[in-house]
């Protein structure tokens, strides 16, 4: 889904030009100043999030811990 608003501007003074120029720079401002977007969390391999348990003297497939990501 895109939740860019689509950008139109009504203008009866500015030529094609000018209006096309003005509909640039907000949209480059909007692409500027948006949140960036977050990476995917980075994946453990099933060694590595056993010996993570196994070091913090939790069993895998025991409870879950609330700080182990679900894979």
């Amino acid at each position: 889904m895109n939740r860019r608003p689509r950008l139109q501007i009504t203008a009866p003074a500015a030529s094609a030009d000018e209006a096309a120029a003005i509909v640039a720079a907000l949209e480059r401002f909007m692409r500027d100043t948006a949140p960036k977007r977050h990476p995917p969390p980075l994946r453990r391999s099933a060694w590595a999030h056993a010996a993570l348990l196994e070091a913090t003297g939790n069993e895998p497939g025991a409870t879950p811990v609330s700080w182990v990501p679900r894979f």
